[in-house]
């Protein structure tokens, strides 16, 4: 018998099958290095057209815009790994920025409690995160209307308590996160960094970040097999209303004051860059650390246009354009259900 017939598998292995289309092959590489390789293009398009991006201090210009949105997104990114969406950060993110305003050295009270104001923001975003999950799970409402109205109540809160006016933070050792610099980069960078380090612990090393990927990937046979679903999505919920939290003193610090929409406009770019960087909205795939390339993908772009000189009203129509690309790339049609 001849060495071509003893063996079964060498036809496996050189007759292709039949449906398998070239393109199937390289999708998982896409899928893991696509934002990557993006990222890299983008660099050396905006590079080409103007020589200045390459500066060593548009890179920290474009590191210190992205601080606060990194932070926002790493909260936004837990809960879209549950299948669910978050709308209330930039209600969370004021509400705490504002606490921390009013808790610190300021221009409206006589409080001078320094640090203790980072506890104040961690306490506030978290309690407002766990009465998201809460009445998302719980009340069973859909958790984009649930954090939607989580964030009106917010806003408002911050609105009440400054009857209007901004607080001026005057406390130099909480300004001095954006003031002043380590390597030449502002001390809230470092932070932000260290904060994406401890959020990729939770989620790779924690069984609260294992239960993030199980419950978007299928909650019903995570229940079936004794996990408390219900719990873990609350705790996934207030952890991210922490994150939001400190994203709040560092917009205090960096902005020197507080107030009611001191991160207007962050929610959308967050979830852009949290999509972008190949988080499925389905829930169950991604992770921070993809999230960290969208949110540098998004940050680039946006210095990108101011260089080339593009109007902000075209900026934001091609962040939509990018969004919609992204999810429409990003969704996996053979398990596509409603964002719950």
């Amino acid at each position: 018998m001849s060495s071509e017939t003893s063996s079964p598998d060498v036809g496996l292995q050189t007759i292709p099958h039949p449906t398998e289309k070239p393109w199937v092959r390289y999708r998982g590489f896409l899928k893991d290095w696509g934002p990557v390789l993006v990222l890299i293009l983008l660099c050396i398009f905006v590079g080409a057209i103007n020589p200045n991006f390459f500066e060593s201090r548009n890179f920290v210009r474009i590191a210190t815009s992205a601080t606060i949105v990194l932070l926002l997104a790493i909260g936004e990114t837990f809960v879209i790994m549950l299948g669910s969406i978050d709308l209330s950060l930039e209600g969370i993110t004021a509400l705490s920025a504002v606490l921390v305003s009013m808790t610190v050295l300021n221009g409206r009270n006589s409080n001078d409690y320094g640090w203790l104001a980072l506890f104040v923001a961690l306490g506030a975003g978290g309690l407002m995160g766990f009465l998201n999950g809460f009445i998302h799970v719980r009340l069973r409402i859909p958790s984009f209307m649930s954090t939607l109205g989580m964030s009106f109540v917010c806003v408002g809160a911050a609105t009440v308590l400054l009857s209007g006016e901004p607080v001026r933070v005057l406390d130099q050792n909480i300004r001095a996160l954006a003031l002043e610099r380590f390597l030449d980069v502002p001390y809230m960078v470092w932070v932000a960094l260290l904060t994406l380090a401890l959020a990729y612990g939770i989620q790779r090393y924690t069984r609260l970040g294992r239960y993030m990927y199980g419950i978007g990937g299928g909650e019903d046979l995570l229940a079936l097999s004794g996990v408390p679903v219900r719990r873990y999505k609350i705790m996934v919920f207030t952890v991210a209303g922490m994150f939001y939290g400190f994203a709040g003193l560092i917009a205090a610090a960096q902005l020197g004051m507080g107030n009611a929409l001191i991160v207007q406009g962050k929610q959308f770019v967050a979830i852009t860059a949290v999509v972008i960087g190949g988080t499925a909205l389905s829930g169950g795939i991604g992770g921070v650390h993809k999230t960290l390339v969208g949110v540098l993908i998004v940050s680039v772009l946006s210095n990108g246009m101011v260089l080339m000189g593009i109007s902000p009203y075209t900026q934001q129509a091609v962040q939509g354009i990018l969004i919609v690309i992204a999810v429409a790339l990003s969704l996996d049609r053979a398990r596509l259900k409603i964002v719950k």
